[in-house]
């Protein structure tokens, strides 16, 4: 897997071995992989002209890269361009510098066409009072399209905004929130599905979450403290570890289990490279919310994967597509790629690679329903 990941980061900085995507059978039994592609990460693009480039994933369920026909505009995933604020469902939003109006794009979805890409435009954003609106924490979306009759979008703002907007309205308009307790300030908003769809936050330390009912529009949100029980026993050396670790959490719930899950993610500077500053994932803590505000760490999230990454995080069943592992955690950042096993001996394994001149568009891909002529990702 190493050896695999090192390959993997040279990938845009030479010229790639061509890895075209062809039909292949499932061959696992499973229904799902029969309708949908397996989850994939953006990478990079081949230029090929006419400021469009060759789209380049990562196969979840595969040991290899692919490149695939499909041309996407490469200032999406072009890191000096930056234009991108976040991604939730395939789809991305955009905010360029000298506007205020947030653009949503189909683009970099595998499979969706590049002959007619989508684009949804957003209303503009207003941005409230001691509050700004140009540095975005993340993009959420409720589902699985902006075009969709019920869909909502939210952005998380870095400081005390939160707004949404229902996209599909005749008259859509965002809802503004002026977040009071600072612990909110820089985590990420994720739609919740338990409650009749909430937008949910956890507070940094991941001791509290706030909940925002869609309907009632109330500055004040639902809190739920959270208990941490079985936590892990480490050495002094890893807790000093940990202390000098940059931490953050991020929530994500499993549809097809009902589960709620809070990963603590600890990393740190590991290099300098021309003046910019890499950061790698040291340790991973996966901790079990339950209806009572218990926090339970685990090491077994059963047959369950987590994807991390500047997208909305997502939580697929491996059994779902053939080859990919359990039980783990796959993280996507602007600086690395690492594949975080939840060992119940050794707590986690992490294969990690540091990208030397960064990612553009670090996004994991959820799975997609597969269309006629489409790129099979199987």
């Amino acid at each position: 897997m190493s050896l695999l990941l090192n390959q993997l980061s040279k990938l845009c900085f030479q010229k790639p071995v061509l890895v075209r995507s062809s039909p292949v059978l499932p061959n696992n039994g499973f229904s799902t992989s029969l309708t949908q592609t397996p989850p994939c990460s953006i990478i990079c693009a081949e230029p090929c002209g006419a400021d469009l480039g060759k789209l380049v994933i990562w196969n979840a369920t595969e040991s290899k890269y692919t490149h695939l026909e499909k041309k996407v505009p490469l200032e999406l995933v072009d890191k000096d361009v930056t234009i991108t604020i976040g991604s939730s469902h395939g789809w991305v939003a955009t905010l360029e510098d000298d506007s205020s109006i947030v653009r949503l794009q189909d683009d970099l979805n595998p499979v969706a066409s590049d002959k007619d890409p989508k684009r949804v435009f957003l209303p503009p954003l207003v941005t409230l009072p001691h509050c700004q609106t140009k540095v975005v924490t993340n993009v959420a979306m409720s589902s699985s399209s902006p075009e969709d009759e019920d869909c909502v979008v939210a952005i998380k703002f870095l400081g005390p905004q939160l707004s949404f907007c229902r996209p599909a309205q005749s008259n859509p308009e965002w809802i503004n929130i002026a977040i009071e307790n600072p612990c909110f300030f820089s985590s990420p908003v994720m739609f919740s599905n338990k409650d009749d769809i909430m937008l949910s936050i956890p507070g940094s330390g991941g001791h509290l979450i706030g909940s925002w009912d869609l309907h009632k529009h109330s500055k004040n949100p639902k809190l739920q403290s959270l208990r941490f029980q079985n936590l892990p026993k480490l050495t002094k050396a890893k807790r000093d570890l940990l202390d000098s670790c940059y931490a953050s959490e991020h929530l994500v719930e499993s549809r097809t289990t009902s589960e709620t899950f809070l990963v603590k993610r600890y990393k740190k500077t590991v290099k300098i490279f021309k003046g910019i500053v890499k950061m790698k994932t040291e340790f991973l803590m996966v901790f079990k919310i339950d209806e009572q505000g218990n926090a339970v760490f685990t090491q077994d999230i059963g047959g369950l994967v987590i994807f991390l990454s500047k997208s909305e995080p997502f939580c697929v069943p491996a059994s779902s597509f053939s080859g990919m592992s359990s039980n783990g955690v796959r993280v996507l950042d602007v600086d690395e790629s690492a594949n975080v096993s939840l060992d119940r001996y050794q707590r986690c394994i992490i294969h990690s690679t540091i990208y030397r001149d960064g990612l553009g568009a670090p996004y994991h891909i959820p799975p997609q329903k597969k269309k006629t002529n489409s790129w099979d990702l199987s």
